[in-house]
């Protein structure tokens, strides 16, 4: 038995609370290297009434290139919980794990109370909470800028012809918020039911991540009032409204920031900053975005986004009211936090108790491309955009970086570094303004772009839909992939259209198996590259079969098909071509 392989830590993804009165307990071991693996736990007061002799099988859940997970769900009448675990190997060997490390397992080990991990109380206060309407929430990612021109009077200078052109990077085409308001009928058609919003804030850029003024709605856009008219418009049409905030930076044409160029160390905004060296100044590099030897610290190197000092009282208490007034002015459901990964946690965790404060099942969301469990904890946010996850699907389905076992091993392994809840807010995205579009990296094969948005569509989180992405648009790393969004049908691929419509429809009818059912893999084929992936959740299932190979695929189908792909089905057996898909329920 591999002993140095075995893992658990308390009160963390490895044993958290699930409800307040349910405990979710895991245990890592080398893969394939335990047969059997039991818990025993009971009242930590209690041990010498040897509850330790009354063992419960843990379930091997997931497993990883290097590591399998245990899983099982206890209770206590007491609310307190001692437990630890006993092991059986493949190799015959036995052993007692708990607080302490590895023991034999023997009585005497196992009487001692000091031996066991703990579960102190069941503190209903600490248990990570999320909203939980964003379990059925399909969102839908809107560049404003580029999404319609409703009011072409708030047209900045040199605004160009709707899309006459491929766009660059200081480009503007007209988009505001007119033009989302004048096609809700079209988003709520599609199905969609949660609208994010990149930055609608007072900026000088066409894509609003350099903020002049955080009260103010960018004149580009409109107003106050007409976003308040679009916020009552969606909310009754029972879609949810999430906004941008750029907190780790601010644009350089704010009047704080100018009060600095203007009176270096003497300014009062001089420590809103982090400046190495007054006056500020910079070399200009080959790109707008792009400069050396910048004596301030920006956002990656543009000297055009100076970094804030988040840890400076007056610019939390500056920021703090902003989250709050956007919340009481306009009552928005949600804030997504650009490059939240740069901004202390202190910060952060203020900002959590000012949007609870504020507002009822507030859901938040951090822009983190990484692993994310300091941020995670219950205490910051409630999901982050699941790029690390996403990766995996698109590193196998689409760029054909990493075999399929692998994929599967980096799945599994994200979905092991948090609790279930938080899984199940997680916000996976297939592109964004930041990257490629979907249909551009699969090299405009759409079938492609079908399973894997089916596929993505079934796992834990919930999906975000890029504008424009249902009606075949493409596009290159930003700004190519900000173009502005076809309305003409004529224009438009209608069946992609249908298929998404159809795709989101399945997510939102079965919300709770796939934001909250289990996850099993029933079958990964490396040799025809057929996937079978389940979801359950009591007697329910939702189950896809996926043809990644390049032969075609048999497979016999169960319960109700709810959609497919590339699929010819005779006598309850389908044949599945490559890049088709079914998936049916029962």
């Amino acid at each position: 038995m591999n002993t140095a392989a075995i893992y658990h830590r308390p009160e963390s993804e490895f044993a958290y609370l699930y409800d307040k009165d349910t405990m979710h307990i895991r245990l890592r071991t080398a893969k394939g290297d335990v047969k059997k693996v039991n818990l025993l736990s009971g009242d930590p007061y209690l041990v010498s009434q040897k509850w330790y002799q009354e063992p419960q099988a843990m379930l091997k859940i997931l497993s990883t290139d290097l590591y399998d997970y245990w899983f099982i769900a206890v209770t206590s009448d007491t609310k307190r919980l001692s437990y630890g675990f006993t092991l059986e190997g493949e190799d015959g060997l036995s052993a007692f794990y708990g607080d302490h490390g590895i023991y034999p397992l023997e009585e005497k080990y196992l009487a001692m109370a000091n031996n066991y991990f703990r579960m102190p109380f069941f503190q209903e206060i600490d248990r990570f909470k999320s909203p939980e309407w964003v379990k059925e929430t399909v969102w839908y990612q809107i560049f404003p800028e580029r999404f319609a021109n409703g009011d072409p009077t708030n047209d900045p200078e040199g605004t160009l012809p709707w899309g006459s052109q491929d766009p660059e990077r200081q480009d503007f085409f007209g988009g505001d918020l007119q033009g989302v308001l004048d096609n809700l009928d079209y988003l709520e058609d599609l199905g969609i039911n949660g609208l994010y919003f990149c930055p609608i804030f007072e900026a000088g850029s066409n894509h609003k991540y350099d903020t002049i003024d955080y009260l103010k709605i960018d004149p580009d856009f409109g107003d106050g009032a007409l976003f308040k008219k679009l916020v009552e418009a969606c909310h009754a049409r029972g879609i949810k409204v999430m906004l941008d905030a750029v907190f780790n930076h601010m644009g350089d044409v704010s009047p704080q920031w100018q009060d600095v160029i203007k009176n270096g160390e003497n300014s009062k905004y001089a420590d809103w900053f982090y400046v190495r060296e007054f006056p500020v100044t910079y070399t200009e590099g080959k790109d707008f975005e792009n400069a050396s030897e910048i004596t301030y610290d920006v956002f990656a190197f543009t000297p055009h986004m100076p970094k804030l000092n988040t840890a400076n009282p007056e610019v939390q208490a500056y920021l703090l009211n902003i989250a709050k007034y956007w919340i009481e002015e306009y009552d928005i459901d949600a804030w997504r936090l650009d490059v939240a990964n740069e901004v202390d946690h202190l910060f952060w965790k203020k900002f959590r108790q000012v949007c609870d404060e504020t507002k009822e099942d507030f859901y938040i969301l951090g822009e983190i491309w990484h692993s994310s469990q300091r941020w995670l904890q219950g205490d910051e946010f409630h999901a982050v955009m699941n790029y690390a996850y996403t990766d995996a699907i698109l590193g196998y389905f689409v760029k054909e970086e990493i075999g399929l076992e692998k994929m599967v091993s980096e799945i599994n392994s994200q979905l092991m570094l948090y609790p279930d809840q938080t899984n199940q807010m997680q916000f996976n995205v297939l592109d964004s303004h930041d990257t490629a579009r979907l249909l551009t990296e699969t090299k405009e094969d759409k079938d492609l772009m079908k399973q894997v948005m089916a596929f993505t569509y079934i796992q834990p989180g919930v999906p975000c839909l890029y504008y424009g992405d249902e009606i075949g648009m493409t596009g290159g790393n930003d700004p190519d992939c900000r173009k502005c969004m076809v309305w003409e049908e004529d224009k438009q691929d209608r069946e992609l259209h249908q298929f998404v419509k159809e795709l989101i429809a399945l997510r939102r009818t079965k919300s709770s198996i796939l934001s909250e059912g289990t996850v099993q893999w029933l079958e990964t084929n490396n040799v025809n590259g057929r996937i079978v992936f389940e979801r359950q959740l009591s007697n329910q299932s939702i189950q896809g079969i996926f043809n990644t190979g390049t032969t075609t695929i048999t497979s016999e189908i169960s319960g109700k098909v709810l959609l497919s792909n590339g699929v010819q089905v005779t006598n309850q057996h389908s044949e599945i071509a490559p890049k088709g898909f079914v998936i049916t329920s029962k």
